[in-house]
């Protein structure tokens, strides 16, 4: 039988040894660990710092994620080696096997600088083998092309099976309206041109216009021009290029250049071109409902020009019964004056 003492406690010979306070002097319990500055150490299992306190948890992460970038980072450098090993022996027809597969994998147009530092080939072979692709996707003869944007090259749907393309990616081809048109060509032959001037070209407001070809990115800011309110410089872009499939912007038909085509190089071109989703000036002209709406313009201007041309008749005719009213009629009984005599020449002169 135990008896607890005044405070509630048991007294000293009846406490369980493992519960009893540890005596002054005394070291630390059997099986338990203390850090150096003499604190009990946490549980078994917490992480501990050199000064006895709790670990960052966050140095693990650092430390692992440190280690995979370290790991990358060697097995980038060991496939670069392996690369330039093996374009040391590579040849014409595995380099085109090789743009072949960058080509199709590719969402942008690729360039020379590009290929040659993702496949470690030199200059001259690549060349030979854009050579041989170029002759391989020739326009017409297969369903794709490889079409040169000025010093960049991209494998593109061609033409005559785009419409296939399209009803299975269920996609709508790109579509410009006629002001948009018409101020895309002004920024194209004028750049660089500022919105003023695009504004006094059209003789309507190209704010709205401007923004949206803006956001299609076919045309950047290229800078301010230097004048009062320094207005904002306009020029096409990249995507302008490769939207029309242009090298550089010296592709561009000259006003010249299409006033020379004869009348069967026009209707070759018509023929070969594909047929834009804003009809031309040739459609319009062969259009049946055209001509009506000319020819019945034509007799309108007749007709009005017909009017016009009696009402300046009774014009004159008025004007001159107004004069004839105003002008005083001689008194009557008085004979009207002789007419002045003629001049007569010297005789002098005449003889």
């Amino acid at each position: 039988m135990t008896t607890e003492g005044e405070n509630g406690e048991l007294p000293l010979g009846q406490q369980d040894p493992a519960a009893r306070p540890p005596e002054p002097g005394a070291g630390p319990a059997e099986g338990s660990s203390v850090t150096e500055g003499g604190g009990p150490a946490r549980a078994e299992g917490g992480a501990m710092t050199e000064g006895g306190g709790p670990a960052d948890a966050r140095g693990g992460a650092e430390g692992a994620a440190i280690g995979d970038e370290q790991e990358l980072h060697e097995a980038a450098q060991t496939e670069l080696q392996q690369l330039k090993e093996a374009a040391r022996f590579a040849t014409p027809e595995r380099a085109v096997q090789v743009l072949e597969a960058l080509f199709f994998a590719a969402e942008k147009p690729l360039d020379l600088p590009l290929l040659q530092e993702t496949t470690q080939f030199g200059a001259e072979l690549l060349q030979g083998a854009l050579a041989e692709l170029q002759k391989q996707y020739a326009p017409g003869a297969r369903g794709v092309t490889l079409v040169d944007l000025g010093g960049r090259w991209q494998l593109r749907t061609h033409p005559e099976v785009g419409a296939y393309v399209r009803r299975m990616l269920q996609v709508k081809p790109l579509r410009l309206t006629r002001a948009a048109l018409e101020t895309l060509a002004i920024v194209a032959y004028r750049q660089p041109i500022t919105r003023p001037e695009m504004e006094d070209l059209r003789g309507v407001d190209c704010g709205a216009i401007t923004k949206a070809l803006l956001e299609r990115k076919l045309i950047r800011i290229l800078g301010k021009k230097d004048e009062p309110g320094r207005p904002l410089l306009y020029g096409t872009s990249r995507e302008f290029l490769e939207l029309f499939n242009l090298r550089d912007l010296t592709q561009l038909p000259t006003l010249r250049e299409f006033q020379e085509l004869s009348e069967e190089s026009r209707k070759i071109v018509e023929e070969e071109a594909p047929a834009p989703s804003v009809a031309g000036i040739s459609d319009l002209a062969h259009d049946p409902a055209v001509q009506e709406r000319i020819a019945r313009a034509g007799m309108e201007s007749e007709r009005a020009l017909a009017q016009l041309e009696s009402a300046m008749d009774q014009a004159d005719a008025s004007a001159r019964t107004a004069a004839t009213a105003l002008t005083p009629s001689a008194p009557e009984g008085n004979p009207p004056a002789p007419a002045a005599p003629a001049p007569q020449g010297d005789p002098e002169k005449g003889s």
